[in-house]
């Protein structure tokens, strides 16, 4: 795969989790707000694409900047930090959904 299908493959999953959080929050308490939690999905699916897109430039000048090795590690770094952004804002999501 390469990189664009990777950073695609991370957009993809980060909006995936936060559905999936909106989806589990709103089966289990549905007498909370699904507004709020629609909303913190939302915020989380749009601050993980925003990641995704910087590890990919990122990625993109280590690449010309110092390689392939360079390029890789910079990918590695935004990879988790995109995923930390993800899981953050999934548990955002779900204080939302139960209302807290």
């Amino acid at each position: 795969m390469d990189r664009r299908g990777r950073n695609a493959a991370t957009l993809v999953l980060g909006a995936l989790l936060a559905l999936g959080a909106v989806a589990r929050a709103a089966a289990e308490e549905k007498r909370h707000s699904v507004k709020n939690a629609a909303k913190e999905g939302a915020k989380t699916g749009g601050r993980t694409a925003k990641e995704g897109v910087l590890t990919f430039g990122r990625s993109t000048k280590a690449f010309f900047t110092g390689g392939p090795k360079a390029a890789k590690e910079a990918w590695k770094a935004g990879a988790a930090k995109t995923k930390r952004t993800a899981k953050a804002g999934a548990r955002t999501t779900k204080k939302a959904a139960r209302g807290e």
